[in-house]
């Protein structure tokens, strides 16, 4: 059965097939109403979520289905103590297709392991979020007209910034991709990112320190909010903070046909004057999330059943007893999954479930 826990659960012919068919929804909307009638998605948001819940919720909805589900897990039977692993084998009675996000790293990997129908990570933690990925793709391709050859920054919250760790791989595998990083030290991208995906696909990537060295190269800015709460000197935080903060002024300095993207929600990185800039795409990103969404709910369906498009062939898992994920936020150290492990390339054993470095 086809999930999608990871960009790279898909291949990169999955992921043109999902970017392609949510043009051709855009493009010809009728065509796809009622594609999903007397379907259900369920939609077990355990954190909180604006776009992503209701942008599933509006997918589901133009495709003619049904939507159940929880946006707060306290109302669920979450609050009486209930598994993850119980309430995907419940829900998966009931639906046709699960999207979950969880504050939790690797739940929806470990719910993988007994559901019946397939799963969407809409967000586990600081780990991944892949459908994010699906729309950041579309809109790139939609702003540009071409992924291959783009020069993209990353801006703000390259360490906890679970949208940048995802598109990161899946960019890699497109060609002649360059990302420049444009953080604090304090938020820098992750060091398993660096090596295991941009420096083992050869993606070229320099960190830098502020915005204006590098927005005239830019094809794409992708802004993340720069966290106050992750800083333990409040005075470093007020040091840096303005040099991650978009505005007219920085905009000027851009290529005329740059495209801006964001994640959102946004707090103060993007300044409101920005935000009739023609190259400002980041609501226009919001929309896309639903019709890529429309697109992967159609696909998993069509895949359910067809083994051409199963999951990805991992390596078996490394069980040791003496190890243990130090992560406090993975599945394993919150419920009763297993301590499992993965062996990179270079020897170093990561945590199966949410790929923290076991020392």
């Amino acid at each position: 059965m086809k999930h999608l826990i990871d960009p790279m659960d898909l291949t990169k012919q999955e992921t043109d097939e999902i970017i392609a068919l949510a043009q051709d929804i855009i493009a010809h909307r009728e065509r796809y109403q009622g594609s999903m009638s007397h379907r259900k998605l369920a939609t077990l948001f355990y954190e909180p979520s604006t776009r992503t819940r209701l942008s599933f919720t509006s997918a589901m909805m133009e495709l003619g289905g049904n939507v159940l589900g929880f946006s707060d897990a306290r109302s669920s039977s979450v609050s009486k103590g209930e598994t993850v692993q119980d309430t995907v084998r419940v829900v998966g009675c009931f639906a046709d297709v699960i999207a979950m996000r969880h504050h939790i790293e690797g739940a929806q990997l470990y719910a993988t392991e007994v559901s019946r129908v397939p799963i969407i990570n809409a967000g586990d933690g600081s780990h991944s979020h892949p459908t994010q990925t699906l729309t950041d793709l579309l809109t790139i391709q939609r702003e540009l007209g071409h992924i291959d050859g783009i020069t993209i920054g990353f801006c703000g919250d390259l360490r906890f910034g679970r949208t940048v760790h995802s598109l990161i791989k899946a960019l890699s595998r497109y060609r002649d991709i360059k990302v420049i990083l444009i953080t604090p030290d304090e938020l820098k991208l992750p060091d398993y990112i660096k090596h295991d995906v941009c420096e083992r696909t050869g993606i070229p990537y320099r960190e830098v320190g502020t915005m204006e060295e590098v927005m005239p190269e830019l094809d794409v800015l992708y802004m993340t909010r720069v966290q106050k709460e992750r800083f333990l000197d409040e005075d470093e935080f007020d040091r840096v903070k303005d040099s991650f903060v978009l505005d007219a002024a920085r905009m000027s300095l851009a290529k005329g046909k740059m495209a801006v993207l964001h994640p959102l929600p946004r707090v103060n990185e993007i300044l409101t004057e920005v935000d009739n800039d023609p190259r400002a795409a980041y609501f226009r990103q919001v929309e896309n999330g639903k019709f890529v969404r429309e697109a992967l709910i159609l696909k998993l369906h069509e895949w359910k059943d067809d083994p051409e498009h199963g999951m990805p062939d991992q390596e078996k898992p490394v069980f040791d007893d003496t190890r243990r994920c130090t992560n406090l936020k993975c599945i394993c150290n919150n419920e009763r999954a297993p301590h499992k492990f993965r062996k990179g390339d270079d020897g170093v054993l990561r945590c199966w479930y949410c790929d923290s470095k076991i020392r």
